[in-house]
């Protein structure tokens, strides 16, 4: 027996968790006497009358049993009572701030040489010893660096070349950034710190309306795009006479000498990143850093209608607002100069900005995805991330393909008992990945994001509860969620280490406080204690909620995040009427998994033939409802017909914002007839 034991690793470790979890249970009275040891006085009589096999094993459990308990997983300490996160500051009517942090004072920095986003890299390039900094790769090939010395040097000379192209070093310089995530994003917004110069991110999804309506709103007289065809959109703007304030574009991309002549054209200079850097060089101005109050960045949020929205963010927001992060998780998994954070959510957004500021501020690395989603993977799995920020979307993805991949009963009740004993291991503050659980199971999904990830944050978008809580498990790191908005520059909230409780998006962060006001015509209320812990719940946004015809308020977001676990689902919008009693759906199966996963219900044919079969359309509404009784939905917050549309609704069809949030009135108009037809089908 204890030969199998020796042999067999994850028996072994099986064996010991289940006497652990005996001992943890037994009074030491209850073990003595079930073992029904003798008295002490007889104790060397019993051990004489063992034999030497028995003693060696019972030596070998011993000296097992006393490495587990001097190496057993020890849980997370957070960093305050996880009961009460956040506090009321007194006299402000019901705002609250966070517990974390040393006293009432809004949290402005961390560190005292990092006060502006200039400072931020500064530090960096002195920490890091002059270490990589960025990383880019081609196909099939390794990662290449810049180390932080020439990202440095490079900002510095294409911040002089853009002093020699008539830009100004003052705060009263805007200039727009049209680019992919890529190396050259990062210098392009450095080169602007380093000169007192203002950011203003463009990017594709805005559409070629808003872009303009920045231009001229901001008065940017410069873009620095990627791709030629980024500035001949820009050009034809100029030449329709609807940008007249734009007078250089600088590529960092190659590009053909008739671009050049068409911008002379209509007035407009086109040059390479590399020869206005070059003219930087043999020009150099002494850098102009900016102060904390000083703008940094105009950042435009899309909304779902109107013209965008500009947020006006200066260095000292942007610094406290990743500070607050560090003083949260500083106790717990403090950025390393080791670390390793891969780009892909777009950099125009401040979510990526922000966590990108804080692998700077530690002299750590940043790695840039190929520019295409489905490389992702292949570029994780050659970077090694050990900082993963990513949207719900893309780890409901996930949760998909895993159980997808678990098809056949044994298999999925095998997972679904690892992912529990796991989640019963976070639940009491106990986050590894060298379980047993973890060797039989979840290694190869660690190995797919590179087998080094520690922290994964969510945000944009209200992640699910079930999914989350198997990731956490399964992943083996640290997942927080947090919940944020472009005027308070990202994060406002963000879950506390050693909370792994779903469902809600954590305390304030120690750099704002946060006031709920009662919204008296939607008659919430809290109950069941929610909220008490001090952490915030987000329901929907005000203006989606609706009443139904019986009376009862409906948030629709909530429900479509738990009808879209379901496998075929790819997109959904739920919609209701204060004039009917129950909800409808517009469903958008996943072009991927559908066909699989009707062959196996016995429906067979094309994308196409599915998506007009009433026996698939039967089979996805019954999943969906599933879903829904296991969420806990009401049942009139279940849907009660759906329609299924082949085409994804998209930013180019007008039905998503471009940072992919459903513009719901658009929705309703362009689903109006199949609306009318769902609603008379189903009275």
């Amino acid at each position: 027996m204890l030969t199998f034991f020796l042999v067999s690793g994850g028996s072994l470790w099986l064996f010991v968790e289940f006497v652990l979890s005996l001992l943890e249970k037994m009074q030491t009275q209850e073990i003595l006497r079930i073992l029904r040891l003798p008295e002490l006085g007889d104790l060397g009589q019993f051990f004489r009358s063992l034999s030497a096999t028995t003693l060696v094993s019972m030596g070998a459990l011993a000296a097992i049993l006393a490495y587990w308990f001097t190496h057993r997983p020890k849980a997370l300490q957070p960093p305050c009572n996880l009961l009460m996160q956040s506090e009321e500051v007194e006299d402000s009517g019901g705002a609250r701030r966070s517990v974390i942090g040393s006293g009432p004072q809004l949290l402005t920095h961390y560190y005292d040489d990092a006060r502006t986003m200039y400072q931020v890299f500064r530090r960096g390039l002195s920490i890091s010893g002059n270490g990589p900094c960025l990383g880019f790769r081609k196909p099939n090939q390794p990662y290449q660096w810049l180390s932080y010395q020439e990202v440095a040097d490079r900002a510095e000379f294409l911040g002089s070349g853009l002093l020699q192209h008539n830009c100004k070093a003052c705060t009263d310089q805007f200039i727009g950034v049209f680019a992919q995530n890529r190396p050259e994003w990062i210098i392009a917004e450095l080169a602007c710190y380093t000169y007192s110069m203002v950011v203003v991110p463009l990017y594709d999804t805005l559409g070629p309306g808003a872009i303009r309506y920045i231009i001229n709103t901001a008065d940017i007289s410069t873009v620095i795009v990627d791709k030629p065809q980024k500035a001949v959109l820009l050009l034809e703007h100029v030449e329709r006479k609807e940008t007249p304030g734009l007078k250089l574009i600088i590529l960092m991309d190659p590009f053909e000498e008739a671009l050049k002549e068409r911008g002379q054209k209509c007035g407009v200079v086109i040059k390479s990143m590399q020869a206005v850097e070059d003219c930087g060089q043999e020009n150099h101005h002494a850098p102009v850093p900016p102060q904390p109050d000083d703008l940094s960045i105009v950042c435009f949020t899309s909304g779902t209608t109107g013209n965008p929205k500009g947020a006006m963010l200066t260095h000292g927001n942007v610094v406290a607002d990743f500070s607050g992060f560090l003083k949260v998780t500083e106790k717990v998994i403090f950025p390393r100069q080791d670390d390793v954070l891969i780009s892909f959510l777009p950099l125009a957004h401040m979510f990526e900005r922000v966590i990108q500021s804080v692998v700077y501020c530690h002299g750590g690395r940043v790695g840039f995805f190929q520019g295409d989603i489905r490389l992702l993977s292949d570029d994780m799995k050659a970077l090694c991330p050990t900082i993963f920020p990513v949207v719900p979307r893309l780890l409901n993805r996930m949760y998909d393909k895993i159980f997808s991949q678990a098809n056949t009963p044994l298999k999925r009740w095998l997972l679904e008992f690892a992912a529990k004993r796991k989640q019963a291991e976070v639940r009491s503050g106990i986050i590894r990945n060298d379980s047993i659980w973890d060797e039989l199971f979840f290694n190869k999904i660690q190995a797919s994001l590179g087998g080094c990830v520690r922290m994964i944050v969510t945000g944009a978008a209200p992640a699910s509860p079930t999914v989350l809580g198997f990731l956490r498990a399964a992943l083996g790191c640290q997942v927080y969620e947090g919940y944020g908005q472009t005027e308070c520059t990202a994060g406002c909230t963000f879950t506390t280490p050693g909370d792994w409780t779903s469902g809600h998006v954590g305390a304030p962060l120690p750099c704002n406080h946060i006031k709920l006001v009662d919204v008296e015509e939607l008659n919430y209320w809290a109950c069941k204690g929610e909220g008490e812990a001090g952490t915030l719940k987000v329901i929907d946004r005000k203006k989606h909620i609706f009443k139904l015809a019986q009376g009862e308020y409906v948030a629709p977001e909530k429900i479509e995040n738990i009808y879209i676990r379901s496998q075929p689902v790819a997109q959904i919008y739920v919609h209701g009427d204060s004039l009917k009693a129950f909800l409808v759906g517009i469903v958008v199966p996943d072009p991927e998994v559908m066909p699989s996963w009707a062959q196996k219900r016995g429906i067979e044919g094309t994308y196409a033939d599915l998506c007009t079969s009433k026996d698939l359309k039967k089979a996805i509404l019954e999943d969906m409802v599933r879903l829904g009784k296991e969420s806990g939905l009401h049942s009139f917050e279940q849907v009660k017909a759906i329609h299924i549309h082949s085409d994804m609704f998209s930013v180019q069809n007008g039905l998503l914002t471009p940072t992919l949030k459903a513009k719901r009135p658009e929705l309703r108009e362009y689903f109006k007839k199949q609306i009318e037809e769902l609603y008379s089908i189903s009275m």
